[in-house]
């Protein structure tokens, strides 16, 4: 298992990891919008993504190749199933790791019928030869199928219909610029706003059949980290507690009691994140200290710290990477309501943050 594997393993156990389990697989299936309309958030790349769409109908012709990037966990599988709906065509589901060989997507585009959407998530984890026939099936909907080995080998062209692939990326820069240049229209996806995610977790409980007061949908989605995701998943953590110790309904005191159980606090920090900042505080007076250590201090493994819980805290102004290692920022001290030591004058945390 590498080590990214291993930190989507992690990210995936948490209540707040953003990388989806088989319960949030098969809930989302229920709670996904069917169309642009119904989606929440991303008015951006609605908005631009409407367009694309709405032309390519009018023209009676495929939309444009698509790239979506962002986070897990915002909506990128959602908008490709929006894509193919608002197109009236099916969609193909793949992945990047999926395609190890050339001849495992030429079979996946020698079956696409005129029109259908390949939505291909992860295709920065593709493999080099099947990238590489990607780049003239995108462009002129024909791949070379090479048919022998050595100097008998015969490159035999297969004409493909006109498809339309939404590529979904966590990591944008791990693209080769010869494939981000193929496609027509890039939509990056934001993290969402309080407000939004409000939204999100009072349509999911109507769905689910929930009742939740603004007050408790307004606690829930403040605890989200911005991930619609999360959002849900804490819902039915929250719907789950409300059943068990309370009336049923989801109000602000039984969303903060039932998130207090999962040690979620009011920023959608868990024992992970906050076990990081205890170290860095109690251990190392802030820092700066090094991953390694700073991994061993709070019984981690190094990419686990990186790769999970470094980015969020990183997000909210808690800690900072810097040359030197990784150090807490003022926020930190204030948020686990301890009180920051001095430092000599020019160094330390006043040094870096202008204390």
């Amino acid at each position: 298992m590498s080590a990214n594997e291993q930190a989507g393993g992690e990210a995936a156990e948490r209540l707040v990891g953003a990388a989806a389990d088989g319960e949030d697989l098969a809930v989302e299936a229920a709670l996904r919008p069917k169309d642009l309309e119904e989606f929440i958030g991303q008015t951006r790349v609605r908005e631009q993504l409407d367009l694309v769409l709405r032309a390519a109908r009018a023209r009676g012709g495929t939309a444009d190749h698509v790239l979506l990037s962002g986070s897990p966990g915002l909506g990128k599988t959602t908008l490709s199933m929006i894509i193919a709906a608002e197109m009236g065509a099916p969609i193909r589901i793949t992945s990047g790791p999926a395609i190890q060989h050339a001849g495992d997507l030429a079979a996946i585009l020698s079956s696409l019928t005129e029109g259908e959407v390949l939505f291909l998530d992860e295709i920065h984890r593709m493999s080099r030869p099947a990238e590489e026939m990607l780049y003239m099936a995108m462009e002129d909907f024909r791949v070379d199928v090479v048919v022998g080995k050595g100097p008998g080998a015969t490159a035999i062209p297969l004409e493909l219909p006109p498809f339309t692939l939404v590529g979904a990326t966590t990591r944008a820069g791990l693209l080769p610029p010869p494939l981000r240049d193929r496609f027509g229209f890039t939509g990056h996806m934001e993290f969402y706003e309080p407000p939004e995610l409000e939204r999100v977790v009072r349509r999911s409980a109507g769905l689910l059949g929930v009742e939740v007061t603004a007050e408790g949908a307004a606690e829930i989605a403040g605890r989200s980290r911005g991930t619609p995701r999360i959002a849900n998943r804490l819902l039915r953590r929250v719907r789950d507690y409300a059943q068990v110790r309370s009336d049923g309904i989801v109000t602000r005191e039984t969303a903060t009691r039932a998130l207090a159980v999962y040690e979620v606090d009011e920023r959608g920090l868990d024992r992970l994140d906050r076990a990081v900042l205890n170290a860095l505080l109690k251990l190392f007076g802030g820092g700066p200290v090094g991953l390694s250590t700073l991994s061993v201090a709070v019984g981690e493994e190094r990419e686990t710290v990186e790769e999970v819980a470094e980015p969020f805290l990183v997000r909210e102004g808690l800690l900072a990477r810097t040359p030197r290692g990784r150090v807490a920022t003022p926020a930190a001290w204030h948020h686990l309501g301890l009180q920051p030591p001095r430092s000599p004058a020019g160094g330390g945390q006043d040094g870096l943050f202008g204390g």
